[in-house]
């Protein structure tokens, strides 16, 4: 079983930024993050692949940065620019394939508010 773990998030003013971070216990083909605010479904943030391929949702698109770090099986989500919108729980996953079932890490909160 792949751990994921994760660090950062709390609690930051509009505008402000905050740095995620996951590390898992394997090399994963693809990481990336999901975010569930209140009352709303799981949504994807943004993906990345083993060779920097990257995807983003389109209201991050422009202030969040999706990386890894190969050697160190971690994956980061720089966030700047942050709107009271952006509060939700943050989760990690990465699948092992492009075919394989995702691996999570636990939520992390995000709350933007003055």
């Amino acid at each position: 079983q792949v751990q994921l773990v994760v660090s950062g998030g709390g609690l930051v003013q509009p505008g402000g930024s905050l740095r995620l971070s996951c590390a898992a216990s394997a090399r994963l083909a693809v990481m990336g993050w999901y975010r569930q605010a209140s009352g709303n479904e799981c949504a994807l943030v943004a993906t990345i692949s083993g060779g920097l391929r990257t995807n983003y949702e389109d209201s991050v698109k422009g202030r969040f940065t999706i990386s890894r770090d190969n050697a160190k099986n971690t994956v980061y989500l720089q966030m700047n620019s942050l709107k009271p919108e952006d509060t939700a729980v943050y989760y990690c996953y990465g699948r092992q394939s492009y075919t394989s079932d995702p691996h999570w890490g636990q939520g992390t909160l995000v709350t933007v508010s003055s």
